[in-house]
């Protein structure tokens, strides 16, 4: 419905989250529903992944299909031998066989064929980005080290044959100010808070560790965040498109830790300042 409503400019993403409380109820039915005891994860996690990549599969599929059905390990799409005698459905519909529900049919089917572009946020490790590049779907690479958003790059265009870089996506802090201060303050109440008081203790700050030194990049230097001014931003959106040919960039915004007009003005500098120079700039 989203996709008609915009004349066909949905895009979907699907993850299956970065925290137990929240990846633990993918496939709970093989793992008990009160989640697994600590020595149990990585069971745990492959039930999940399979999970997801199967409910993946079966919206692809409603998506494109005039008929669902669907024989799964953890879903069965009729759920069995439903019987199904309704007069309006021998006129019109479609999917039953001597009187019981073989396949089901889902509408509104989206505008964009097969269906709307597909994309897959925090995408960072060897086995997500394979699976994105075999399924078609943009991976959204967290900040990482810059030797490791080398290498997912290069698998990805490996496992799908795309040209380097497509396929390919980046999420960035994006805050900008009149001043380089002045972001760097909105950011330290922001981006830089949300890191350290969230995102790091679920594990985020390892993707940034150098795999020989275990150092941590600058992230202002290599574009792995988008802080300043218009000047600035756009010479760290530069430095990004030179070393990482990648095709999305997500900008994360605050909505609700950075007030209201500061953040408007940072959505309208970037919008109109800082990627008018960074197209004009190749």
């Amino acid at each position: 419905m989203l996709d008609h409503m915009t004349g066909g400019r949905a895009n979907a993403g699907f993850a299956r989250g970065y925290q137990r409380r929240w990846v633990d109820v993918m496939a709970q039915q093989t793992h008990g529903i009160h989640g697994a005891l600590p020595h149990q994860h990585d069971a745990v996690d492959e039930a999940n992944r399979a999970a997801f990549e199967e409910c993946f599969r079966i919206i692809k599929q409603a998506w494109s299909e005039d008929l669902l059905s669907y024989e799964g390990r953890y879903w069965r799409i009729p759920p069995g031998a439903t019987p199904w005698d309704l007069e309006s459905t021998r006129r019109y519909g479609a999917g039953v066989v001597d009187g019981v529900v073989r396949a089901v049919g889902v509408v509104p089917k989206p505008l964009q064929r097969p269906h709307p572009p597909l994309f897959q946020p925090f995408a960072s490790s060897e086995r997500s980005i394979r699976w994105c590049a075999e399924e078609g779907v943009t991976a959204i690479l967290p900040p990482l080290h810059p030797t490791l958003e080398d290498r997912l790059v290069r698998l990805y265009a490996e496992v799908s044959g795309k040209p380097l870089g497509e396929g390919i996506g980046v999420l960035r802090d994006v805050v900008v100010a009149d001043s380089d201060d002045e972001a760097m303050a909105l950011w330290a109440d922001s981006g830089l808070f949300c890191g350290r008081e969230w995102f790091e203790p679920f594990g985020f700050s390892k993707g940034l560790a150098d795999p020989v030194t275990g150092e941590a990049p600058s992230l202002f230097d290599n574009g792995l965040a988008l802080v300043g001014s218009v000047d600035t931003v756009t010479r760290q959106l530069e430095r990004l498109r030179a070393r990482l040919p990648v095709r999305w960039l997500f900008a994360w915004t605050y909505n609700g830790l950075i007030p209201n007009a500061q953040l408007l003005q940072s959505i309208e500098l970037f919008a109109t300042r800082v990627l008018p120079r960074a197209a004009d700039a190749g």
